[in-house]
């Protein structure tokens, strides 16, 4: 599978470092960004080619694969392009800016007959398909509550990079670019959420017009109650956590631990070594999407599952008093 990899951003990194330890299985055909600049350093950093337009990996009928590591309000029009072209696409979380924008982007691949991935790389990793295979077993039994709490510290320096927390650039706050990777594993155990009650703000901490706090009481599809507490106003700041109770027990996961307790007297602690690279999740990620190129089946993480995080956002920001 012959791959263009577009956006060479921060999160572009990982994406190379998998693409690398999977050269048996693929070969990238380019990397690109507006930025010349950029693209060269990026190329030339991680031994990969440069390519030399956006329309040179649109018009290469060798590429099978493009992955978009791009600012949101971009998927859509890049993802109608590569579409057109017959090309599956991966696409960098979210799937778009809003939730009308994520739907005719998950459409428009369906009638393309090309199949779409999302980077939610956290259901990639250890201790979250350990709760996934235990939840599936039935050994935690009927899900009674389910809440997350994403409670990051993001410093000044972060927010100093252009367009970082403006709604132009990142087209959502703490929700959309932060917390959607712990609230797309919340829906994994809960199921899609059938009401919420929202509110956001944005503090006096930094210059910015998306929201860096929200909370919202959720009522699952299932029956099952939740809360949501998310914020990147929270110095030092903690690893997300997912709290599930259940008729059986209960379960926390964080990213790079899960722990249960049954009422049998079962308890469960796994963790991933703390030297454990960042970049696994993704590569597992990346075979999946192989796989399913390869065989026919959805991608784990699909373009029409993936919608649901994008629709309990909508309505935690939307519900607002």
């Amino acid at each position: 599978m012959r791959v263009g990899l577009v956006g060479l951003g921060m999160g572009a990194v990982k994406h190379a470092q998998a693409l690398k330890t999977l050269a048996g299985r693929v070969e990238v055909a380019g990397v690109w960004s507006r930025d010349a600049g950029r693209r060269a350093r990026f190329a030339a950093t991680h031994g990969l080619p440069e390519a030399t337009s956006l329309e040179a990996l649109l018009d290469d009928p060798s590429i099978g694969l493009a992955i978009l590591v791009t600012p949101p309000r971009t998927h859509l029009e890049l993802t109608r392009r590569f579409a057109g072209a017959g090309k599956h696409v991966l696409l960098e979380k979210p799937i778009e800016g809003t939730l009308a924008r994520a739907e005719e982007l998950v459409a428009l691949c369906e009638a393309a007959r090309v199949t779409l991935g999302i980077v939610f790389q956290n259901r990639f990793r250890a201790p979250h398909r350990r709760l996934v295979e235990i939840a599936a077993a039935g050994r935690l039994g009927r899900v009674l509550s389910a809440s997350a709490a994403i409670r990051w510290w993001r410093p000044d320096n972060y927010y100093a990079q252009p367009g970082r927390g403006m709604m132009a650039n990142d087209a959502g706050g703490v929700l959309l670019t932060q917390a959607i990777h712990a609230l797309d594993q919340l829906i994994a155990f809960a199921g899609p959420a059938e009401a919420v009650r929202g509110f956001h703000a944005t503090t006096p901490l930094r210059r910015i017009d998306t929201e860096d706090v929200a909370v919202g009481a959720v009522r699952w599809r299932s029956g099952a109650l939740g809360v949501v507490d998310a914020t990147t106003a929270a110095y030092p700041g903690a690893s997300e956590r997912i709290d599930l109770a259940c008729e059986h027990g209960t379960a926390l996961l964080e990213r790079k631990r899960v722990l249960i307790r049954l009422r049998d007297g079962t308890e469960i602690d796994e963790a991933e070594a703390p030297d454990t690279p960042e970049y696994p999740p993704h590569l597992r990620l990346i075979e999946d999407m192989l796989d399913a190129i390869a065989t026919g089946r959805q991608p784990q993480a699909n373009g029409r599952d993936s919608l649901e995080v994008h629709r309990l956002i909508d309505m935690l920001m939307r519900d607002t008093a």
